[in-house]
């Protein structure tokens, strides 16, 4: 199985990095190129037999599967230059959140699936959100579940919840880390601990919160059960968060769906400039 990427930035080089060194894809299956060709000849530093091509057509020919990593408003202009190399047996593979399926069939007549991955499939854990195309064959599915079942958990999921999820498997972690360097910033400023310290400590807290949640030991409300001793630290700790947070994660669903829909709309006028095939 030959599989292509157009566009290595930093998602498109987190999942060449990923199914590689996970042993999901050989080096020598995957060809890939970029707009700026020092980005892709960077990564074959790292992995001698991948192959870096000059252009997006080149990479659907030698490909069965054809990764698309650009941005947005990029897809539409490519596709229209490579439509014609993308013939049935093939399976374009969107990871962008506002195109939908449905309107990359309207242009593609090859398969087509959209899978938007996370950060933390470098680490080949996380979920990547998957939606398949009425063009996908069962078989095409099957083999793409396989493939990202090797870097994390593929989860597939329905476009009225496409943004929520995203911003939860794939935002998550910047907004997490954020929150996670406002903890170590408040530690340092009203202690005598160390920025350095306070990072490890803070670090190996995350990750061993994680192994917890994964064993299924406990949820996140009994994870605070067990924590917290009634009139003790924990507790005033918590009654300060509740006072503080407020609606602060509303907020940030509210501004990312804004920014969602305002990329759905600029999408949506590419797409609907052209007939339908």
């Amino acid at each position: 199985m030959n599989v292509g990427f157009i566009g290595t930035g930093n998602m498109g080089r987190i999942l060449i990095e990923s199914f590689i060194e996970s042993g999901a894809i050989r080096p020598s299956f995957i060809h890939m190129t970029n707009r700026t060709i020092e980005k892709a000849n960077a990564i074959k530093e790292n992995y001698p037999d991948v192959h870096v091509v000059e252009d997006a057509g080149e990479v659907v020919r030698r490909s069965d599967f054809v990764f698309i990593c650009v941005k947005p408003l990029d897809i539409h202009p490519l596709l229209q230059d490579i439509e014609n190399l993308l013939i049935p047996n093939k399976c374009l593979v969107s990871i962008t959140s506002p195109i939908q399926v449905e309107q990359l069939e309207s242009i593609v007549k090859c398969q087509v699936a959209r899978v938007i991955p996370s950060i933390t499939n470098r680490a080949f854990s996380g979920v990547s959100l998957v939606s398949y195309g009425n063009s996908c064959y069962v078989e095409t599915q099957t083999q793409l579940e396989q493939l990202f079942s090797k870097i994390s958990n593929p989860v597939q999921i329905n476009n009225d919840i496409t943004r929520v999820s995203s911003d939860i498997v794939s935002c998550g972690p910047a907004f997490f880390s954020f929150l996670l360097q406002k903890f170590v910033e408040g530690a340092v400023e009203e202690t005598n601990i160390t920025k350095e310290q306070a990072t490890l400590l803070a670090s190996e807290m995350v990750i061993g919160m994680g192994k917890l949640l994964e064993t299924e030991l406990y949820s996140l409300p009994t994870l605070q059960e067990k924590v917290i001793v009634k009139g003790g630290v924990t507790g005033k700790g918590i009654k300060v968060l509740e006072d503080e947070v407020g609606e602060m994660f509303n907020k940030v669903f509210q501004v990312t769906h804004e920014k969602y829909y305002e990329d759905i709309e600029e999408v949506s006028v590419q797409f609907e400039s052209i007939p339908h095939k």
